[in-house]
């Protein structure tokens, strides 16, 4: 999707809304925040204060710090919806680090108009959160205080077109995409060619959601294009109102250079486990492995990338907009791949505590 097309119509749009000249039926603009500030210490004491390399969530240690701040203004009408949300914090810096400044704190641009009469089906354009994963960028959407390696080595957003068709009786959500490539506004440097997705998300009852997402593109430009094919499947079940399962395994394949038979793969198991005794406490545990052996999304000091992660989480709401988030975490590899005092390391572990608002 063209930048400047997009920024036009996004902003078009809103303006249009905020004068109060739309004509829809039952529309609505609403107007929502969000902050999450967090204090991690790290125990392999890093004189940077920076996490591991391949920690795009949460990556600062022994300092108070903002992880994700944003402000958002939504519209919901029969036929035109939108969204345009800005954003600061560490994970604003960990993750733009490849976008141009002026796009930096953009967390969402995107509009979209129905385009069937008798169904629900919507063309979406512009920069909105990644269909790929169960987790995306505002933490207090999930069980756990930071994100799995799942998330941080997949996009959390991407940047294009988008067709989505809800059911009508709301168990199946089908949708095909467009983009400027892998966690990208705009498109890498000489490369012309689109990259492609879908999503497919069946939801039999209220307890089970069963997801399956995938990404075909490059993230090279033309001269070295090496071809990465990406799919991601999880689900939710919720065999009670104070239990939340979550399942998820994500693999991908990229060549291993342009117009090469050899891949490099990478894959990703993670299992969640939610307890929520009552409305003021949540507990959590998860389990997550990443074996990258190829190193083509986390570049290691050893011979290929592989880690396991343990950690457990403590949630206590004082109302339903503000929550107190505890976690510990333990990082495990057969490789020294971590630091401890300034020395190799094979663990690595952290405690962190978060304060998050959402109004």
């Amino acid at each position: 999707m063209n930048i400047r097309i997009g920024w036009t119509f996004c902003c078009l749009l809103f303006v249009t809304l905020l004068k109060g000249q739309t004509t829809f039926l039952d529309s609505s603009l609403i107007i929502s925040a969000y902050a999450e500030i967090y204090y991690l210490y790290d125990f392999g004491k890093p004189n940077d204060h920076r996490r591991p390399a391949f920690v795009y969530s949460h990556n600062r240690s022994n300092e108070v710090n903002l992880n994700l701040g944003i402000v958002q203004a939504a519209f919901n009408g029969e036929k035109v919806r939108g969204s345009l949300a800005l954003m600061a914090g560490t994970y604003t810096q960990a993750n733009m680090v490849n976008e141009p400044d002026m796009l930096k704190p953009l967390y969402e641009a995107w509009a979209g108009v129905k385009v069937s009469r008798n169904k629900d089906v919507w063309v979406d354009a512009g920069v909105f959160g990644s269909h790929l994963g169960c987790e995306g960028a505002r933490g207090l959407d999930y069980p756990n205080l930071t994100r799995s390696m799942m998330a941080d080595g997949s996009p959390y957003f991407e940047t294009g077109v988008k067709l989505t068709y809800h059911t009508d009786n709301d168990k199946w959500l089908l949708s095909a995409l467009i983009l400027n490539g892998w966690q990208r506004i705009q498109k890498v440097d000489g490369s012309s060619l689109p990259a492609f997705g879908h999503q497919v998300t069946f939801k039999p009852s209220s307890k089970l959601l069963i997801n399956s997402s995938s990404f075909v593109g490059t993230d090279d430009p033309d001269s070295t294009r090496r071809m990465r094919y990406y799919h991601n499947l999880y689900a939710i079940w919720k065999p009670s109102e104070k239990w939340e399962i979550t399942g998820g395994f994500d693999f991908g394949f990229q060549q291993k250079e342009k117009g090469s038979s050899d891949y490099n793969d990478w894959y990703t198991p993670v299992l969640v486990a939610r307890y929520i005794p009552n409305e003021k406490w949540a507990m959590a545990m998860r389990l997550e492995y990443f074996s990258d052996k190829g190193e083509v999304i986390v570049s290691s000091p050893a011979d290929g990338f592989m880690n396991r992660g343990y950690s457990i989480n403590a949630d206590r709401w004082f109302t339903k907009n503000v929550c107190w988030r505890m976690e510990a975490k333990l990082f495990s590899s057969p490789d020294e791949i971590f630091e401890q005092d300034g020395h190799p390391a094979r663990n690595n572990f952290s405690l962190g505590s978060a304060l998050a608002f959402r109004f």
